[in-house]
């Protein structure tokens, strides 16, 4: 692991001139947009609950009075909504400088399935954010040093990818499931990194992790009386960071102009649980380009979305 000064809010630069699209209205998501919008971005935060989504957007306007900031709508859960969310920005707007594919689910202690019939955490949390990312591959390609940031976890150790069973048909695991999900968003972060190489779409692709966070992202999936819900009450001021910590690998990765291309960025203490930003560990099965580029494809056709040819039209 390189070295890396001590990072924080304060080293954002300035941000003015800059479009932001945020996915998640709380937690990460929330002070992800924050620190954007207070730094001079213009800020999209994009979210499934319009009233969650309207009660951020006015917390951070109460503190940032002068806030370029607006809630949209989006059901990353649905094919139909992510497709009409891209088709409205590429309508008003002519570019796009930053994509935070953030928002996601975790560990719902029964299998559910999205609108479209995926496993609801891979197709929340991977499907819908590739499907979004191929809708906005347009704007992103106009934009001023565009990037993308894309949600890993330390979950990803324990994952791969199914192929056999990509939806949790046969058995149906919530970690593992959600393992999965987190390794498909690093994958994917690096294969838009060659496949923008070799296409010459300038975009820089970059995978993050929040390590172990406060936000209600556990105990709305496995819900606030799980195993993991009461460990998550007790030990969540011994164990989990505050969520604008944890949100500052992404900032880094969406901000700082020393954010490199494949590398992973996650927090520096403790197993990367906790702690400022710096370069973490990918786990072997997640550099396997073989794997990644068959992701891609089957992909493609699980969200009938042809991110290759959208992206270079």
């Amino acid at each position: 692991m390189e070295k890396f000064p001590k990072w924080t809010a304060s080293n954002i630069p300035s941000q003015r001139g800059r479009s932001a699209i945020v996915t998640g209205t709380g937690g990460l998501g929330y002070e992800t947009a924050l620190e954007l919008a207070k730094n001079g971005a213009e800020v999209i935060l994009a979210g499934r609950n319009a009233v969650k989504g309207a009660e951020s957007v006015k917390k951070i306007r109460s503190s940032v009075s002068l806030a370029n900031i607006r809630f949209e709508e989006l059901d990353l859960a649905s094919l139909a909504s992510v497709q009409a969310f891209g088709k409205r920005m590429n309508k008003e707007r002519q570019s796009l400088d930053l994509l935070i594919n953030n928002a996601g689910v975790m560990t719902p202690p029964t299998r559910k399935v999205t609108k479209d019939g995926f496993e609801l955490q891979f197709g929340t949390n991977y499907l819908g954010h590739f499907a979004l990312t191929a809708h906005l591959m347009p704007l992103l390609r106009k934009g001023k040093k565009p990037r993308v940031i894309s949600l890993g976890s330390v979950a990803h150790r324990n994952g791969s990818i199914h192929f056999d069973d990509l939806q949790f048909e046969r058995r149906y695991h919530a970690m593992e499931s959600y393992a999965q999900s987190k390794i498909a968003m690093i994958m994917f972060a690096l294969e838009l990194q060659r496949l923008s190489d070799a296409a010459g779409w300038g975009l820089l692709s970059i995978p993050v992790h929040p390590g172990v966070s406060r936000t209600d992202l556990l105990l709305n999936g496995a819900g606030p009386n799980s195993p993991a819900g009461i460990a998550r009450r007790l030990l969540g001021p011994i164990l989990f960071q505050p969520a604008a910590q944890g949100a500052l690998p992404t900032l880094f990765a969406a901000t700082s102009p020393d954010a490199k291309p494949n590398t992973y960025y996650g927090p520096g203490r403790f197993m990367e649980m906790r702690g400022l930003p710096k370069s973490g560990k990918i786990a072997p099965q997640g550099l396997d380009t073989t794997v990644a580029a068959r992701l891609w494809e089957v992909s493609k056709q699980l969200t009938h979305v042809d991110f290759d040819k959208i992206a270079n039209s």
